[in-house]
């Protein structure tokens, strides 16, 4: 039988509530000089982290009363920055989904929360930073233990035909979503043709994600120079959104390039593409470098990555 915590560790516990809670706080000031409040910017994040949601979830998950979140729900609305969408089981309840617009205004927070963090954690030593992070990830872990779940989702290598799905589903995908133009399946169908032409099956590979026996997802490690490969065109489809699809992907990728003796992975994203960006970080890429630029008929934030094998 577990004993019951003693007084001193309960107190602990409370006293590192109150010191966590200012510095968050402190941080937390700074969204004043965004348009978001608090709980908007919350409600913002999770919306980011799916691809539909309904706002039932999204109260139950951040402890929100009904009629605020509806409030704030009604001002995204107004303002574009979400689509809703009647849920096939009961459509007296509507998905929400994050519009090219709210994705953009997320990216633009995102960054800037990105950079508060990383002024508070400048001043510390690398080790203490990795004790902090450390200390973190045992907190997390011993308050919500992680839930194994298995896959249905099979990877294979690519077949004749995948790459023509390749390229019509990112631009099907990507126009819908963020509402970028044909020049976006126009670079696509580039990258495909080139890997089709030059294929080196010794150090580059194809990889499409099928559930029940259709593709929902896809990735390409291609060969930049002998120590560094190039991650390319990672793609999940929204029916197989949540089942570990991306990062499944992204590890298959990493653990070919060790084994055909790669020294670096890189890649090239978007600070839009938030869920990509979770998984790149996961695995243990970081960013290197940002660039604004105008493609595919919108403005964007270029990031390349790296992961040192």
């Amino acid at each position: 039988m577990i004993p019951a915590p003693s007084d001193s560790q309960v107190a602990a516990v409370r006293a590192f509530n109150r010191f966590y809670t200012r510095k968050l706080g402190a941080l937390d000031q700074h969204l004043l000089d965004s348009p978001f409040s608090l709980a908007e910017a919350r409600v913002l994040y999770e919306l980011a982290q799916h691809e539909a949601i309904s706002a039932k979830e999204i109260g139950v998950s951040l402890g929100l009363d009904a009629g605020y979140l509806s409030r704030i729900v009604q001002s995204f609305d107004e303002k574009g920055l979400i689509s809703r969408t009647p849920l096939p089981s009961d459509r007296r309840q509507q998905q929400l989904s994050l519009t090219a617009k709210g994705r953009q205004a997320f990216a633009k927070l995102d960054r800037s929360s990105q950079r508060e963090i990383a002024a508070m954690l400048a001043p510390l030593a690398p080790e203490l930073r990795d004790r902090l992070v450390g200390a973190m990830a045992t907190i997390e872990t011993a308050l919500e233990p992680a839930q194994p779940q298995r896959s249905p989702v099979l990877l294979r290598s690519h077949r004749p035909g995948d790459i023509g799905w390749v390229i019509a589903r990112h631009g099907a995908v990507y126009a819908e979503e963020y509402g970028w133009n044909a020049g976006f399946e126009a670079l696509v169908a580039e990258i495909g043709a080139l890997f089709i032409r030059n294929y080196d099956p010794a150090r580059e590979h194809c990889w499409i994600a099928e559930l029940a026996g259709e593709p929902v997802g896809s990735i390409f490690l291609v060969k930049g120079s002998d120590d560094v490969a190039k991650l390319r065109l990672l793609l999940v489809e929204k029916k197989a959104r949540g089942l570990g699809v991306g990062r499944a992907l992204t590890e298959q990728c990493i653990r070919f390039a060790r084994e055909t003796h790669y020294k670096t992975i890189e890649l090239w994203t978007q600070s839009i593409l938030t869920a990509a960006r979770d998984i790149y970080a996961r695995a243990g890429f970081r960013k290197i470098a940002e660039e604004p630029h105008a493609s595919f008929g919108v403005q964007l934030m270029g990031e390349t990555w790296r992961l040192e094998l």
